[in-house]
């Protein structure tokens, strides 16, 4: 299971880095372009921060940090080997998602965002939308599927 988890990571990262490079080459010349009127526009913006820009210009930081988590969950993917799918699926959006935004901040600087709606003010990226994912799947996984958050009762029991 955990081998399939990092393929599936490889993948979303590989189609992070391809949406970027299209977002790059055609959508970074014009700025923006609307695609259903005052809902969704795809926007480019150079994100130099984390979530919603803050923190910018912290390249290296981030870079450590995501590098960090990324050997956490990985670790405890072949270590732990925790039996329920849940985890390997928000393991595998969190790591696919952290390896696209980390190529970005290695050869760029910055994290290319593109997505604008407009219910949600903060421009983001595919990536970011799996990082998110990943991580509500992650605390639904810690608190109802897992050995984590167990009652003084849940314990006595065997």
């Amino acid at each position: 299971m955990p081998f399939i988890a990092i393929l599936f990571g490889a993948l979303i990262a590989i189609a992070d880095q391809v949406i970027k490079y299209f977002v790059a080459s055609y959508l970074q010349p014009v700025g923006s372009v609307v695609v259903i009127d005052n809902f969704f526009k795809l926007t480019y913006v150079e994100n130099r921060g984390v979530a919603f820009g803050m923190f910018s210009d912290m390249k290296w930081l981030f870079i450590i940090l995501t590098s960090i988590l990324l050997i956490i969950i990985i670790y405890i993917m072949f270590k732990k080997k925790p039996h329920n799918k849940m985890f390997y699926i928000s393991a595998s959006l969190i790591i696919g998602g952290g390896i696209g935004n980390l190529i970005d901040r290695i050869f760029y600087g910055y994290v290319i965002d593109y997505l604008s709606i407009s219910f949600f003010p903060p421009v983001c990226n595919f990536a970011d939308y799996c990082i998110t994912a990943g991580t509500v799947l992650f605390i639904v996984y810690i608190l109802f599927f897992s050995n984590f958050v167990s009652s003084d009762k849940k314990k006595g029991k065997t």
